[in-house]
């Protein structure tokens, strides 16, 4: 044998064991990860940057937390992790076991690290959540105190193997609609109130909601014994992060949340890695994940299943999020699957501080009732722009693999009557304004579905049409509808193979139509069919 040969075959048998480790070290150290997250952006952004610890560690038993169920850990938890704040950071370690406690409160530098079955749950006393000013569903308001939460921090991290379970059952109103029979007298029987359909768990709850004439913001709630009779109204966020750096979410499972359940704003620097979200599919405003206001993010390698929306982008709302003034941008989103949701991938409604570089690849959506979802209303301003979206998997999509909808009711899809939609669409064009949502420059191609409801829908405003947006490299099959194209300029079609029955795209109020590089106009308010 050659003698270059042998030295070859020498040194090859040498390196092979040492493969495993070297990609250890590379996963280890995110270097594998973040080669091939960052290759190809078609936009510029820093890379994220992880928080950091000092070696230094120390267990919630030092401080006397019983890991029995019944013993309220609040105390011991905040403790250990102002301790290990004061010391200079390090890690905070909730071992194996089921612990109760109320609301946690992460400091820069920690990084609460929860050990192989450790469980932690949230108490369902609402005493036990102050309420405060803060920001929900992109307004200021009041709010109850979030299980989880951190403000102004640096360096924070909730890592592990373990799960944290918000007792939502316990704050979230109802609706009959979702339930069994079975399930809906059940909850009847073990108490609360019931209201047009809806439960309850208190009379307070009640009394906030009917209070509520924007969303869940009450109005005309004054004096702080009024407050706290709503008080279970105040539903938190499971995990609320406000104004912070570094931070770091992996490996651990956040479930039943009390409304939204991870809710980062107004941060740089995120890492939502490996983590599992789960929300009961019938939990009112049971988003997953709502990124708010956030810069330099990514949401990779994860699992959510949401009452509401899954991996939602937002900036705010109307007048308070143009004030506020912080884009969502520098975010990228890739290796999820979402089992199920209102919308798999979502922008809005609340984007009124603006959207942009954001790039979705390489995800799936498992019977979410919209697949990618871009949403917004008149009256929200905020300019959403520079969205890639590329490789997206579906299947039994009931409504649209893809839909921009700029007339959003503030509705799940397929919950508004065509009496409604069609009230906000038949209303006078007002002029533009700093009020008026713009959608453009969108990129969105490989996308498949098997089964869905329309297969696309694109619904501008008159005032405002939805601008440059290209889609390309699309199969959907088993579609009940084709597409539908409205109020919208500069839309470009190319290698799109929609199957289903009847007229496969129509247009309405559109121009500059490129369909495989042939052009269409309509500029009536009649749909005009157009074959593929």
């Amino acid at each position: 044998m050659n003698t270059m040969i042998k030295k070859l075959l020498v040194l090859a048998t040498i390196s092979l064991p040492l493969m495993p480790a070297q990609q250890a070290i590379q996963a280890q150290c995110g270097c594998q990860t973040d080669n091939a997250l960052y290759a190809n952006l078609p936009f510029d952004m820093p890379r994220v940057e992880r928080p950091s610890f000092p070696d230094y560690a120390v267990s919630i038993l030092q401080y006397g937390a019983k890991g029995d169920g019944i013993t309220l850990n609040t105390k011991a938890i905040n403790e250990a992790i102002q301790a290990v704040h004061t010391h200079g950071g390090g890690k905070v370690i909730i071992p194996e076991g089921l612990w109760l406690t109320g609301p946690i409160e992460l400091l820069s530098n920690v990084n609460l690290y929860t050990e192989k079955n450790a469980l932690v749950i949230f108490t369902n006393d609402f005493s036990a959540y102050p309420i405060i000013k803060t920001s929900f569903e992109g307004l200021e308001t009041r709010r109850c105190q979030s299980p989880i939460s951190a403000r102004n921090a640096e360096n924070v991290a909730i890592t592990g193997h373990g799960v944290f379970d918000g007792a939502g059952d316990s704050w979230r109103p109802v609706k009959k609609g979702k339930l069994t029979s079975a399930q809906w007298s059940a909850l009847v029987k073990s108490g609360g109130v019931v209201d047009k359909d809806i439960w309850y768990p208190t009379a307070g709850s009640l009394k906030g909601a009917l209070a509520c004439k924007d969303f869940n913001v009450p109005e005309g709630i004054d004096t702080e014994e009024e407050w706290n009779e709503i008080r279970p109204w105040l539903r938190p966020v499971l995990l609320s992060i406000v104004k912070s750096k570094h931070v770091l979410l992996e490996g651990v499972t956040f479930k039943n949340s009390p409304s939204w359940c991870l809710h980062p704003l107004s941060c740089e620097h995120i890492t939502i890695n490996n983590v599992k979200v789960y929300n009961p599919w019938y939990s009112q405003n049971g988003d997953a994940l709502d990124l708010e206001s956030c810069t330099n993010a990514l949401i990779t390698n994860s699992v959510f299943d949401a009452g509401d929306d899954a991996i939602c982008i937002k900036s705010g709302k109307d007048a308070d999020g143009r004030r506020r003034g912080e884009p969502c941008q520098n975010v990228v989103v890739k290796n999820n699957t979402v089992l199920h949701g209102h919308g798999g991938f979502v922008v809005g409604s609340e984007m009124s501080g603006g959207v942009k570089n954001i790039y979705v690849s390489n995800c799936t959506f498992l019977g979410t009732d919209v697949g990618l979802r871009f949403k917004s209303t008149r009256g929200r301003g905020g300019v959403v722009e520079g969205i890639y979206i590329d490789q997206i998997q579906m299947i039994d999509i009931p409504h649209e693999p893809l839909l921009f909808d700029l007339f959003y009711g503030g509705k799940a899809a397929g919950e508004e009557t065509e009496d409604e939609i069609a009230g906000r669409m038949n209303a006078k064009i007002p002029p533009v304004t700093e009020e008026t949502p713009a959608f453009r420059n969108i990129h969105i191609s490989n996308i498949f579905c098997k089964g869905s409801g329309r297969a696309m829908f694109f619904n501008g405003l008159p005032e405002m049409p939805i601008e440059n947006v290209s889609v390309k490299n699309v199969v959907i099959s088993e579609a009940k509808s084709g597409i539908v194209i409205s109020q919208a300029k500069q839309v470009k079609l190319d290698n799109i193979d929609i199957r289903t029955k009847g007229d496969v795209l129509q247009i309405k109020n559109v121009s500059d139509l490129k369909v495989n590089g042939k052009k269409y106009e309509n500029n009536s308010s009649k749909a005009k069919s157009i074959g593929l």
